[in-house]
């Protein structure tokens, strides 16, 4: 096993302060600067400094975690060597992921996991307040489905190891009798966008990093009035007039309660586009049940591609002829046509 005050330290690093630390290894304060203590006498090294209300790693610090991250991916492929002695259909698995990327990839993928290895315990959890690389890190979740920002770790990260998964579109929500809402075939750049007031839509650690990022690219920042994470609320909202909004192409309009929103394609060269991405402890994908789970995503991701991206088809399998579900007031709620 890898010293547990390194991994201790490895947490503090991303956390910043004691308190915070213990809180995600489910320790006390004081147990975590005990720890702390003792490496860094064993080191005979000062590892930390106090800056303010936290803590600053020192240089040497920094050097002790380089080599700490290299033990902990070494060790967790030597756990994935050991555990290929053993068919791997049994263990645990923990999934974390963005609300979308559950319903239409982590729950099948899931569905098929209870099929082929029912001994396999998967547990699912949003998580959409927590730091999701964080859990990885601290080991309460194996793989976790997200969409990578300008602050998410790097590919060469020496923690983490990405697998992409999917390449998702967002189009642009806009309510019934909107002067962009007849543009479904055609499509609209983001610009024609721009005087628009938006809607902070979707989960916030990403989707709304996706909105800023690609607004900027299109030469513009968005007047931003509202916010809300649950769809059903977003298309309320959109569908009453308070905002445009960016929805991905992987989240279907609310079912059984359809509003008067259309779903307009987003063409050009600043098009947002969201990478959904699983992400693992680097070195674990080779243990049996996070390759089961990484190999069960692929799968989902290609037979979701496959059928909701589906050339001459929306993503609820009508037809781009024209016909849309009829929204409360008779309203059409319009779906543009996957290969927008």
């Amino acid at each position: 096993m890898i010293d547990p005050r390194l991994q201790t330290l490895r947490v503090l690093r991303e956390c910043g302060t004691v308190t915070a630390t213990a809180a995600a290894l489910h320790l006390t304060p004081s147990t975590v600067s005990q720890q702390l203590r003792q490496l860094a006498a064993q080191m005979d090294l000062t590892l930390l400094e106090p800056e303010g209300r936290k803590v600053r790693l020192t240089p040497a610090a920094h050097a002790l975690l380089r080599h700490a991250d290299a033990l902990h991916a070494r060790w967790e492929e030597a756990a994935a060597d050991l555990a290929a002695h053993r068919e791997g259909t049994a263990g645990r698995l923990r999934v974390t992921g963005i609300a979308t990327a559950l319903s239409a990839l982590v729950v099948p993928a899931t569905a098929r996991l209870r099929d082929e290895a029912p001994g396999l315990d998967v547990t699912v959890a949003e998580d959409p307040t927590e730091d999701r690389y964080g859990l990885l890190l601290t080991g309460e979740a194996d793989i976790a489905v997200v969409l990578p920002t300008p602050a998410a770790p790097p590919p060469d990260d020496p923690r983490f190891t990405p697998h992409p998964l999917l390449s998702d579109p967002q189009d642009l929500l806009v309510p019934v009798g909107h002067p962009l809402a007849d543009r479904v075939r055609e499509g609209v750049r983001l610009d024609e966008a721009a005087d628009e007031t938006w809607i902070r839509a979707g989960d916030p650690q990403d989707q709304h990093q996706l909105l800023l990022t690609a607004c900027a690219a299109a030469g513009f920042t968005p007047r931003l009035a509202h916010a809300a994470v649950d769809w059903a609320a977003v298309v309320a909202l959109v569908a009453h007039g308070f905002g445009v909004c960016l929805m991905p192409r992987l989240a279907p309009l609310p079912a059984g309660a359809p509003a008067p929103v259309v779903r307009v394609p987003l063409r050009g060269p600043s098009r947002p586009v969201r990478r959904i991405v699983a992400y693992v402890r680097r070195g674990s994908e080779r243990q049996p049940p996070v390759a089961r789970g990484l190999a069960a995503l692929r799968d989902a991701a290609e037979a979701y591609a496959h059928e909701a991206y589906a050339p001459g088809t929306y993503p609820d399998g009508t037809h781009p002829a024209g016909k849309h579900a009829a929204g409360p007031h008779g309203a059409a709620s319009g779906r543009p046509a996957p290969d927008a």
